[in-house]
């Protein structure tokens, strides 16, 4: 029994300590990494050095897989990108197991000695976020050796001895294995820790450990599946081909199993190190194999999962510089990205409420990314409509430029507001809180209204409407009216102690948030009435 208890504490050292180091070097890159994941994916080679650079530094190629599948789903990157991207994670994910079989556990109180103090007397953040990693290694060691102290005795039972010399007698048992258990673990890092530290104690073979491992790789791709759940054709076929990667390898793998497994044994001469080279190796063939037939195994996955994509194209669809010197036809490129802004900010808002209503987080990824975009959007189409401003422009033209700087502006707090929406969905579910039907039904009397108001004011600005455009600002009366009559009564619950409080801050908050984006939409349709 005390054996039991020791591993269990020291498997759960093991992964706090993976998920603090993570925690830590994510923090510390802060939206870097999402930059450069975005922005360092141009060809199939810089997608795979992208991911495996990636996932070395936050240790998780869960964490890289979700990224990806989050920006495959924002229309962000295209699936090839998104391949070479989680083909790189799964080699970078091999660190984690080659740092372990290093057997430099000496290192881990010194570790979490250091990581503590800095983590205790630093102001910066930054240095914070350091020693957390560095706490996290440590906590990481630590697990391992006391996990390897606690699975020791299982050597001398036979039931032990005979489970591992199924797994070597037969492979496909073991990989199914594999893969069950690090699903369960949503961590292919974890099981690799535990496989090295049951070798540690000389209590299994390299042929009961690599099936073991092969199936590790199978049973991670439940993380980009969870992650793709309710995204777009994209998302799902980058699951679908993150699945059949390690599938079709360890398939390979395990026909020339015999030849990998000689192969194996000449790279180091413990079973530990042997374990570790065997997981790294199997990857780096993988992942050579695929990026170089990339193409073929992209038309591989469109044709298991058909459809016709649909999504926002990566980056300013109708911005040319080309255009500039006739402003006529830059002022109609500009009007089209608007258009685009527009379609954007109002989906955004709809399933951010949705999310909130719904207590479903799924689809927060795929708002944050969307977030991003439309932030990226405004950006670009103000360097372009300032450079067009430099023209040669008639007075009219001029204030169409700055009214559509103006509309920019109001379409991207649009994005902003929906995004503190899904912030406050993810509050509300985090913590639980109760929200009646009666709450939730005058939250989504309120969106029909400002959801009305984005719509008729897009559509104006697309038709120069002016008398939908005066509907518009006519109606955000009564989107204020509604509001305050629905503040009132909320905050009368709350004093009445009919509502619970925390719950009545975020109605309150959200109630803001949407009246907001009812009065962008009329800064929109304010633009139509006086300057066309």
């Amino acid at each position: 029994m005390h054996s039991i208890l020791v591993s269990i504490g020291g498997l759960g050292l093991f992964l706090f300590g993976i998920q603090m180091m993570a925690s830590g070097m994510q923090k510390a890159a802060g939206d870097r990494l999402r930059r450069i994941l975005e922005a360092l994916t141009t060809s199939p080679v810089a997608g795979l050095f992208t991911g495996l650079v990636i996932t070395m530094l936050i240790q998780s190629s869960g964490a890289t897989t979700v990224m990806v599948v989050g920006f495959a789903n924002a229309g962000l990157m295209s699936l090839s990108q998104a391949i070479s991207v989680i083909i790189g994670a799964n080699v970078g994910t091999t660190v984690t197991a080659q740092i372990i079989s290093l057997k430099i556990e000496v290192i881990a109180f010194p570790a979490i000695g250091l990581g503590g103090l800095i983590i205790f007397f630093s102001r910066r953040r930054q240095y914070r976020y350091l020693g957390e990693a560095i706490l996290g290694t440590g906590l990481l060691f630590l697990g391992i050796s006391t996990m390897a102290t606690g699975l020791s005795p299982l050597k001398d039972l036979p039931a032990f001895k005979s489970l591992l010399a199924q797994f070597g007698a037969f492979p496909l048992l073991g990989v199914l294995g594999g893969a069950l258990f690090t699903a369960l673990l949503q961590s292919s890092s974890a099981f690799a820790g535990m496989i090295i530290a049951i070798s540690m104690k000389g209590m299994i073979t390299l042929d009961q450990a690599l099936p073991l491992i092969l199936g590790s790789n199978i049973g991670t791709c439940v993380i980009a599946f969870i992650a793709s759940v309710g995204t777009n054709l994209t998302a799902r076929r980058t699951a679908v081909a993150h699945l059949l990667f390690n599938v079709i390898g360890v398939f390979f793998c395990l026909i020339v199993l015999r030849p990998f497994t000689a192969l194996v044994l000449q790279t180091a001469p413990t079973v530990t190190r042997q374990i570790a080279n065997a997981h790294t190796i199997f990857n780096v063939f993988n992942s050579v194999i695929f990026i170089l037939a990339l193409p073929y195994f992209t038309r591989l996955v469109t044709t298991i999962v058909p459809g016709k994509e649909v999504g926002f194209e990566i980056g300013p669809t109708y911005l040319d510089e080309r255009m500039l010197p006739t402003p006529a036809a830059a002022i109609g490129g500009a009007k089209k990205e608007l258009l685009r802004m527009a379609v954007i900010a109002r989906d955004m808002v709809g399933e951010a409420l949705s999310c909130f209503i719904r207590n479903d987080l799924k689809k927060v990824a795929n708002i944050e990314q969307m977030e991003e975009l439309l932030d990226g959007m405004e950006k670009s189409l103000n360097v372009f409509l300032a450079d067009l401003s430099q023209s040669s422009l008639t007075e009219a033209q001029s204030k169409i430029v700055s009214s559509f700087m103006s509309a920019a502006n109001d379409l991207e707090r649009i994005g902003d507001h929906a995004h503190n929406i899904t912030q406050l969905a993810e509050v509300k579910v985090e913590d639980r809180l109760p929200f009646s039907e009666q709450a939730l039904e005058e939250l989504r009397l309120l969106y029909d209204q400002v959801d009305m108001a984005v719509k008729q004011a897009t559509e104006a600005f697309e038709t120069e409407n002016k008398q939908l455009a005066r509907m518009v600002m006519v109606g955000d009366d009564e989107v204020d009216l509604m509001e305050k009559v629905l503040r009132k009564a909320h905050i009368e619950r709350i004093n009445t102690k009919r509502c619970f409080p925390p719950s009545g801050v975020i109605y309150l908050d959200v109630l803001s948030n949407l009246e907001r984006i009812g009065d962008h939409a009329t800064n929109v349709a304010q633009l139509v009435v006086e300057e066309f």
